[in-house]
């Protein structure tokens, strides 16, 4: 697919996921980086993503916001990258169901927990994860083995599980759990992981702000 490929971020945001993906793609981006307060909001941007968050995609005529949709769609869109099985594998149930457990449960449940709610143990049947402990325990017996998700294959599910699991170590809101910790090891000193960091560390670092 030859249609232009842009890329709306910002360095301190969801955005490191979608451009470690887009490294991990290696095809041709252009990357728009917004401010929250002005760029993010402004009619420009709004006809992009209504919410006025990043990240987003622009490939051709088409726009994809949310970050694991950004990853499944891009995996799709570039198939020679092997970032996910074709369709009809038999691993490609297993792929969603990683994908999308951390756009689900993981999310929401580091969500609760940043609010400072305590979930009374009777409730946690109308959550979408159930409980702090299910979830871990789901996480330690997903990445337990020596390799990823899927066995031997690296692909978009990973990237994005791994990067809720790396992000939520350094701030607490994941257990430090030994595999967990050898897991996000092993897929971020993948070269394309080292390069999206460096960028997105360069800008912030050049951020007035910094």
């Amino acid at each position: 697919m030859a249609d232009k490929l842009t890329f709306y971020t910002h360095p301190m945001s969801r955005g490191r996921i979608v451009r470690w993906m887009l490294e991990e793609v290696g095809q041709p981006y252009d990357a728009v980086v917004l401010d929250y307060a002005t760029s993010m909001k402004a009619p420009e941007y709004l006809a992009i993503n209504p919410m006025g968050k990043v990240p987003a995609i622009r490939h051709g005529d088409t726009v994809v916001t949310e970050a694991a949709a950004i990853c499944a769609y891009l995996a799709d869109a570039f198939p020679q990258a092997k970032l996910a099985p074709p369709p009809g594998d038999k691993l490609r149930g297993p792929y969603y169901r990683w994908l999308f457990y951390g756009a689900g449960p993981v999310e929401m449940m580091v969500s609760i927990q940043t609010l400072g709610i305590d979930v009374p143990e009777e409730k946690g049947r109308t959550l979408g994860y159930g409980s702090r402990d299910a979830v871990h325990d789901a996480l330690e017996q997903a990445v337990s083995g020596p390799n990823y998700l899927l066995g031997k294959q690296f692909t978009a599910a990973d990237l994005y599980l791994g990067s809720q699991i790396w992000w939520r170590l350094q701030f607490g809101t994941v257990d430090k759990r030994p595999s967990l910790e050898a897991y996000v090891e092993r897929i971020t000193s993948r070269p394309a992981a080292v390069r999206a960091r460096q960028i997105d560390d360069a800008l912030v670092a050049a951020s007035p702000r910094a």
